[in-house]
């Protein structure tokens, strides 16, 4: 007999039996199993499907995927998108189902392309002769850019007046240095 498996958005069955990478829950209503694969136990790291379930527990689970293969229909079942307690979708609109599918997919391998990271622009300047500039940037040419350092006066006033104070105490001190002599 023909049966719909797109009616099960969540629903509670048993545990028929516990492998080391999921647990194959009964389908009510036919002699179909699903598979609840150890990474969609729990929201958490399982390494041991039989720490979290074991035969005959009833769980609540949600139909997440559905396969052909070789005349046989292979069901996803989540325990993880559906509140154990009340059978709430957690996942209404599958969004966690597709962030795992994400983390899933294969990225291309792009090791064995060279990247070089430069701040050089890949031209001569017509007038220096010198890679990364133009002859419009060049400070050799006259009106070009212009570099010069800005001078610190600032820090050259601190240090002459010493670690004490300011110019005012360093003067002060120089006429009671020719009373002591």
């Amino acid at each position: 007999s023909e049966f719909s498996f797109s009616c099960f958005v969540g629903f509670s069955s048993q545990v028929a039996t516990v492998t080391d990478y999921g647990a194959f829950i009964k389908i009510p209503g036919c002699r179909k199993q699903g598979l609840v694969h150890r990474t969609h136990m729990s929201s958490c790291r399982v390494d041991k499907p039989s720490e979290i379930v074991d035969v005959g527990d009833k769980v609540w689970v949600k139909l997440i995927g559905k396969e052909m293969t070789d005349d046989k229909v292979k069901l996803s079942l989540s325990m993880k998108v559906v509140h154990q307690g009340t059978g709430k979708d957690l996942d209404p609109n599958n969004v966690a189902l597709d962030q795992d599918e994400r983390k899933k997919r294969t990225f291309r391998d792009y090791t064995s392309q060279k990247i070089t990271l430069e701040a050089v622009l890949n031209t001569v300047c017509k007038k220096c002769g010198c890679k990364g500039h133009f002859a419009k940037e060049c400070f050799m040419q006259p009106g070009g850019t212009k570099y010069s350092l800005i001078p610190e006066e600032e820090e050259d006033e601190v240090a002459a007046a010493g670690p004490g104070g300011d110019k005012k105490t360093s003067l002060a001190e120089e006429p009671s240095k020719k009373r002591k002599k």
